[in-house]
């Protein structure tokens, strides 16, 4: 009975240590592929802005947009706050209109972009 309620918390504790991080499955993706090709980009915009069909990773990056804005991307691995600044400085350089629909949806009114300003100015 004693090694029934260890092994039922240690698979707690590992579940809710692995919960802090969002996947890192999609960390060694070649983002400059996406940036570059206007069809794959202007995917998985259309998914995260509900406007398309999403893929498997879009779905996964959908899923995570809301919480890593309200948390500063607490969760985040470093590879995925490096790749969302490249991200969105090329949305802010390239795809003006994608950017401001992304705003409108995931910052309506204005709360992130004020707190995150002098990291946005950065970038």
């Amino acid at each position: 009975m004693k090694s029934l309620l260890f092994t039922a918390l240690l698979v707690t504790a590992v579940t809710i240590v692995a919960a802090q991080k969002y996947t890192n499955k999609y960390d060694g993706i070649n983002l400059d592929e996406i940036l570059t090709n206007k069809k794959v980009l202007t995917g998985y915009v259309n998914c995260a802005l509900d406007k398309g069909r999403c893929s498997v990773d879009g779905k996964e990056l959908k899923s995570h947009i809301a919480d890593a804005l309200r948390t500063g991307c607490k969760k985040c691995t470093e590879a995925q706050k490096l790749g969302t600044q490249k991200v969105i400085r090329h949305l802010i350089k390239h795809e003006k209109e994608a950017w401001a629909n992304l705003q409108k949806k995931y910052d309506p009114v204005g709360i992130y972009a004020k707190k995150y300003e002098r990291e946005l100015k950065g970038i």
